[in-house]
């Protein structure tokens, strides 16, 4: 499963890791983070909560896949690294429901049915998640001209990611690896530094990237992408060289752009300032 297939989502206040099978066209839900919803614990009073639940489903010898067959998967912790996680698809996560009293049950059931349906008309209907997306980015303030072109690096990301995954790149950490090696290449900053350059901690870099930073971006990965097509890399190595013929396209725009400018492609701005960066157009349509 990819990097693009896991996200987290809210629940009233609280955080819902859940990661998309592709294959099997399923969700599949951190089951700790169910039982904080349903017992309204933070999350370490919720691991015991699990742990014990565990332990007496499997005394009673209880005919629970969840806890006699558990599946795990990584999933990204509050300090933003991935450990193995107990998941559960839709099915076992609503036995778990009906094994926990709790107030929240019938709503927590409802927003399971809710999100599941509209990952199905998604993939029935790309449109849709785009459409999802544009309302988030409008929600936050951001300006009609940058949403434009982040919705468009979306497309473009996800053009390179399927031919590197067509081409063996199957595991998130590989994916991220190579997304490290081309945002180096081009912006002379490794992910961890440019978010550090920017102030961020777990956000998402591009959603904190300027227009400028966000085109260069993109033509590093449109760049990748036709030279994935024509080079047809098969190897880690392979990908990694790719990858930073990519990013070099990107730094010899940069570098043209910052001789004519005279000043910095890469911004430290961050969200919190691009919310009220306002483009001609957004300021005559505020008036």
């Amino acid at each position: 499963m990819s990097e693009n297939n896991f996200k987290i989502q809210l629940f009233e206040d609280k955080k819902m890791r859940m990661e998309w099978d592709e294959d099997n066209e399923k969700w599949w839900l951190s089951v700790v983070d169910v039982v904080s919803i349903l017992t309204d614990n933070d999350y370490q009073t919720a691991r015991k909560y699990w742990k014990n639940l565990k332990s007496r489903i499997l005394k009673e010898g209880a005919d629970f896949q969840l806890v006699t067959n558990c599946y795990q998967l990584k999933m990204q912790s509050t300090d933003g690294k991935f450990y193995n996680t107990d998941v559960g698809d839709a099915e076992q996560i609503l036995r778990l429901v009906q094994s926990i009293p709790s107030k929240k049950a019938e709503p927590f059931k409802m927003w399971l049915a809710k999100v599941g349906n509209e990952r199905m008309d998604e993939i029935a209907d790309p449109e849709l998640a785009i459409e999802r997306a544009l309302e988030t980015y409008l929600k936050k303030g951001y300006s009609n001209n940058w949403i434009n072109q982040r919705l468009k690096t979306i497309e473009v990301r996800k053009e390179w990611a399927d031919e590197v995954f067509a081409r063996g790149i199957t595991e998130k950490k590989d994916f991220a690896i190579l997304t490290n090696e081309m945002t180096e290449a081009w912006s002379g900053k490794s992910i961890k530094a440019y978010k550090k350059y920017k102030g961020l901690h777990k956000e998402n870099l591009r959603d904190n990237m300027t227009n400028v930073e966000l085109i260069l971006n993109m033509l590093a990965e449109v760049t990748a992408t036709d030279l994935t097509k024509e080079k047809n890399p098969q190897t880690m190595e392979q990908h990694k060289t790719v990858a930073r013929r990519g990013g070099g396209v990107a730094k010899a725009a940069r570098l043209q752009y910052e001789e004519e400018m005279g000043k910095e492609a890469v911004s430290p701005l961050n969200g919190l300032n691009l919310k009220h960066l306002k483009d001609k157009n957004d300021e005559n349509s505020d008036d």
